[in-house]
């Protein structure tokens, strides 16, 4: 059987961090979907075909990664490609208290899906998209934070 991991999010834009922990799960799964789902909550910078775009750019070297976009529940999505497993980067203990809600609900949904978390790299324990387009909205310095390829839409979007 191969083995496919989901790890979602909104992407908004792809970080450092979020490629520590796809690298990361590339190395365990045979097959990693990166899937961009919209948080209604959120206001996103980059539409969801420039997100796509710029995943595939700053994975081209991960041959066993694909990005993906969905608008429904994640459960569902996972389902529908016949995930075994939802893959989740943790930053912080606030990270753990608000993925644990949502992989609870998720368990409730379809407990045949099981959530994997990762511990993001220390040296990107601080860093979020919504930090990154802070910076980047006031012209600082991005270059350790992100892909040079999402620097540059930074830079372009914000120009």
């Amino acid at each position: 059987m191969t083995s496919l991991a989901i790890c979602p999010g909104s992407f908004d834009p792809i970080t450092y961090g979020h490629l520590d922990i796809i690298r990361r799960g590339s190395r365990i799964f045979d097959k990693v979907i990166v899937g961009v789902f919209n948080n209604q909550s959120k206001r996103p910078l980059f539409t969801v075909e420039e997100r796509i775009k710029l995943i595939e750019e700053a994975t081209i070297d991960l041959p066993n990664v694909v990005a993906d976009v969905s608008d429904g529940l994640l459960i569902d999505y996972a389902k529908e490609k016949n995930a075994q497993v939802i893959l989740r980067g943790l930053r912080a203990v606030s990270d753990f208290e608000y993925e644990m809600q949502i992989t609870s609900m998720n368990r409730k949904l379809d407990d045949n899906i099981e959530t994997l978390f990762m511990m993001t790299n220390n040296q990107y324990s601080f860093l979020s998209s919504s930090i990154v387009k802070e910076i980047a909205k006031y012209k600082g310095n991005v270059t350790d934070l992100v892909p040079e390829v999402v620097e540059k839409a930074l830079m372009e979007k914000f120009k």
